[in-house]
């Protein structure tokens, strides 16, 4: 039925009105009117400090070898490799298309093998002038007027990106369908790129490259995307709807992987060690991070925390009555106690993480690597889970008791290793010293498992003791975990002192490390300045006494290493630091 005659001479009316108002909006939106206040945006404009942060916690960087390159370092230290000094080129891309810092990269790899072993120092040297910064200007001021004394490295490495093959292969689908009210499509593609990388080992002194020390790699990255497309009409108006998924594996990542790969061919190669061994991890795998996602996902918060708390018992950071809070239903947020943060933060810590205090999948997967291994078809799979996989099954050693005083070369004090040990060596350049002639130069490292604050302390033949660390150059006397602490420094101009082989006798050197700075609960004449005699204490072994008295046999963990000390031959010469060439570091 038509619409009554006033209805119908109202539309013209209100299509006027309509017009009218858009006009006026307009005129006013275009600075006819008063400009806009931004004081009544104080509100909105408040939230924008806070969502300018990232919603996700940084991490640590790791690839699929980063296991593999401390797997290096400890192999590095067994074979006794002297410090060598070493530096590389750019490694450039020349398809133009990864655009990564590769040497960089290199120099992380260096510096995650040499941690424990000090197997190489960077020599850091720019003559590109694009790359030069206020560092590099100082050091070629300082160099010009000799106020500066450049080291020649030994080794250097050289290489590049050498190709980057785009879409190798590619697979694409579309489909569709149309009717008169309804259109449907679907598209997927799948594309592989090809990375590869040639790196060299070459001797700086003659610039040659070194035959076979060579590495040539290729890694492949893919992408793929999934998408539908849905259109109808309802009447006179249309819907349309566009629905997809894509990913992409970063070029950065994959060059990672290689940089590390290649630098542990190198420098295995060079080294002579069996650094094929490094390579056949289970963290090795492809899969490896992809697959404990997947059971991160599956487990509960709950599941999650009684797996990471029984992987921390069984390696010392939490005591092993730890477990009796936390249950099949705990809370995380219940049982996350002050302990268990400071257990997680010290295992982060000691692993290179990022600092967080919680158990995300990086501590997750960190603490659970060892507990996955190779199934007999090739695919990981749980080793020593439970039938729910709430934990690990991994026993907990008992503490062992404080050791008496033998005549050994090395002697462990202190509590169990399971909860921190201290590895000690003499790193003078004849390696496997035992004896060392009156005024010859000796050169320990100290290495702990466990972040930890150290003090270290020598005994000399004629019953002289004191405290080596921490010192006037050491003050804070805390230490990470994993990464040998020289003593004294060789590589450091200004070492703090110089331990020389005194008088004909055993000499020896003990550390002690603890979870915190426990000076003031010593006795006071282990209190005094350092490389100052101490009165009351003759032998290493009374040292050892007090700390078991004043901490508890479970408080502190030390060891010991001595040596014998001859008379000297009138051709001896002195002994070189490790890894250097010329006359030992000057005393203060």
């Amino acid at each position: 039925m038509p619409c009554p005659p006033s209805h119908r001479a109202a539309r013209p009316h209100r299509l006027r009105m309509t017009v009218s108002l858009l006009v006026l909006g307009a005129l006013a939106l275009s600075g006819c009117s008063t400009p806009m206040d931004p004081r009544r945006d104080r509100a909105f404009a408040e939230q924008a400090s806070v969502t300018d942060r990232p919603t996700v916690r940084p991490t640590r960087s790791f690839s699929s070898f980063s296991d593999s390159l401390m797997c290096m370092d400890h192999m590095l230290r067994a074979a006794q490799v002297p410090t060598t000094l070493i530096t590389s080129k750019q490694i450039p891309d020349y398809s133009g298309r990864v655009a990564v810092g590769s040497k960089d990269m290199v120099i992380t790899a260096l510096s995650q093998m040499s941690r424990l072993s000090n197997a190489f120092r960077y020599v850091d040297y720019e003559v590109d002038i694009a790359r030069q910064d206020t560092v590099q200007n100082l050091t070629t001021i300082l160099l010009n007027n000799n106020q500066i004394q450049l080291q020649r490295p030994a080794l250097y490495i050289s290489g590049a990106i050498s190709f980057v093959d785009q879409n190798v292969t590619s697979n694409r689908f579309d489909s569709g369908i149309s009717g008169p009210r309804v259109d449907l499509g679907y598209s997927q593609s799948r594309n592989a790129t090809i990375i590869g990388l040639e790196m060299h080992l070459g001797d700086f002194r003659t610039r040659t490259l070194i035959p076979g020390l060579d590495s040539a790699n290729e890694v492949i990255v893919s992408t793929g995307g999934q998408g539908l497309d849905l259109a109808g009409r309802i009447g006179t108006y249309g819907v349309q709807f566009n629905v997809g998924r894509d990913y992409t594996q970063g070029s950065g990542s994959a060059v990672r992987t290689l940089v590390d790969l290649a630098t542990i061919e190198l420098v295995g190669k060079w080294a002579r060690i069996p650094y094929w061994q490094c390579l056949t991890l289970e963290q090795n795998h492809p899969d490896f991070q992809r697959q404990l996602r997947d059971w991160f996902n599956e487990g509960s918060p709950a599941v999650r925390l009684q797996l990471v708390t029984r992987s921390l018992i069984s390696q010392g950071y939490l005591p092993a009555g730890a477990m009796a809070g936390v249950g099949a239903g705990a809370e995380p947020a219940a049982t996350h106690s002050a302990a268990l943060r400071t257990a997680l933060s010290r295992f982060q810590a000691d692993h290179g993480m990022v600092v967080t205090g919680v158990v995300d999948f990086p501590t997750y997967e960190r603490a659970l690597r060892n507990f996955v291994g190779l199934s007999p078809d090739g695919t990981l799979a749980r080793i020593g889970w439970d039938s729910t996989h709430a934990a690990p099954t991994a026993s907990v050693p008992p503490a062992e008791a404080v050791l008496p005083p033998v005549s050994t070369s090395s002697l462990m004090y202190g509590a169990a290793p399971v909860e921190r040990s201290i590895d000690l060596q003499i790193e003078n350049v004849l390696l496997d010293r035992t004896a060392f002639e009156v005024g010859e130069q000796i050169f320990l490292s100290a290495t702990v498992s466990r972040a930890s604050y150290l003090q270290c302390f020598l005994a000399d033949a004629t019953g002289t003791v004191l405290r080596l660390l921490p010192n006037q150059t050491n003050t804070t006397g805390w230490v990470s975990a994993n990464q040998a602490l020289r003593i004294p420094d060789w590589m450091s101009p200004n070492p703090g002192f110089v331990m020389d082989a005194a008088s004909p006798g055993r000499e020896g050197v003990a550390c002690f490390a603890t979870d915190e700075d426990s000076v003031s609960r010593l006795p006071e004449d282990l209190r005094g300045p350092p490389l100052k005699p101490i009165e009351k204490y003759r032998t290493l072994e009374k040292i050892n006494e007090a700390f078991a008295a004043s901490l508890g046999a479970n408080g502190y963990t030390g060891n010991a290493i001595y040596w014998n000390v001859v008379p000297r031959r009138a051709s001896a010469a002195a002994q070189p630091a490790p890894g250097k060439s010329g006359p030992p570091a000057a005393r203060p």
